[in-house]
């Protein structure tokens, strides 16, 4: 991937896609997500599959920097813009329900939901959900959203890995076929989607990281969204890890790991993030006690000393066998 440097008219190489350049690729400016929570649950809580969640799952979900759900949307939006346009000079928003999983409603609720969060100065709207909480109900709802509204979809599916062993282990309540059947699901529908992935999961090696890039490559999956795993206070996964039950691989693998999954995604795959943050006081151990920005250095160092890049060994889609007798 070569790019111009404005600054000197010379090449450079961009070793992997990066959701801000997309973003402003694609809008012409910055644009920052602005996270919502709505008074939603989870399958994997209220009874339906389960009632803890899966076993990394905190008491609030993933919002750690989200308003109370009882704050009304339009009150999030402007509590957010208040803190980012002055900030980060950005004036283009993404509307991100983030939390638990939002289409885990009744279709008119969803609806209402998504129709507070559409104002002049958001662009797009994210829902994040569960591969078995989808139902083409609900992506009719967002399709008219979009073609009422003017805004962009994107679908924003946690799967965290793709070995339906380990996904057993940490309770996810679902398989890969869901997975697989959500994102073919979409496909039809004029949205982007994104995954996201744990990467160092106890019970994961290398070669599941290596399986989990050629899953997602060879279907229409538009971006992901990588972090390490975090030990949440009060989870059945903080039990584990206080009783030696579970032990967590280095930063130095899990650097390993990221270089090793984009050398083998597909090349036009955006990464929305390569690690993520979670507060101290909510965390038994998070990134190794480094700051995030620390861990996203090593690994474009690597990068830089592998001298390699996103997509490097992606040779493995339609048909790699048979290519000999096509030259």
């Amino acid at each position: 991937m070569l790019a111009v440097d404005s600054t000197g008219g010379n090449t450079v190489m961009e070793r992997y896609n990066t959701y801000s350049k997309y973003l402003k690729d694609t809008y012409g400016e910055k644009v920052y997500k602005l996270p919502i929570s709505i008074p939603d649950t989870c399958p994997n809580r209220d009874g339906t599959l389960g009632t803890r969640g899966c076993v990394f799952c905190g008491t609030i979900g993933a919002g750690y920097e989200n308003l109370p759900a009882s704050v009304t949307i339009g009150q999030q939006i402007d509590a957010n813009i208040a803190h980012i346009a002055p900030k980060y000079k950005a004036y283009k928003y993404i509307s991100y329900f983030q939390n638990f999983t939002n289409t885990y409603l009744p279709p008119d609720v969803f609806r209402n939901y998504l129709v507070e969060a559409c104002r002049p100065e958001i662009v797009g709207i994210a829902v994040a959900t569960r591969p078995d909480c989808l139902h083409p109900e609900y992506l009719d709802i967002m399709a008219d959203i979009k073609e009422t509204y003017g805004v962009d979809i994107l679908v924003e599916l946690g799967l965290q890995t793709a070995n339906y062993k380990t996904l057993g282990k940490i309770n996810r309540g679902h398989t890969l076929a869901e997975y697989i059947d959500a994102v073919l699901m979409l496909q039809p529908y004029p949205f982007r989607n994104c995954t996201h992935l744990i990467l160092n999961l106890p019970w994961d090696t290398m070669e599941d990281v290596v399986e989990t890039a050629k899953i997602i490559s060879a279907l229409p999956t538009h971006e992901v969204k990588l972090h390490a795993l975090y030990i949440i206070k009060n989870t059945v996964m903080a039990d584990w890890y206080e009783q030696g039950k579970i032990t967590l691989a280095p930063v130095e693998e899990y650097v390993d790991r990221v270089v090793t999954f984009i050398e083998y995604v597909r090349h036009d795959i955006v990464f929305q993030r390569l690690i993520g943050r979670a507060p101290q006081e909510a965390t038994e151990f998070s990134n190794w006690g480094m700051g995030w920005w620390k861990i996203r250095d090593m690994i474009d160092a690597e990068l830089e000393q592998r001298d390699s890049w996103q997509g490097k060994t992606c040779d493995y889609l339609q048909g790699k066998a048979v290519r000999k007798f096509l030259r």
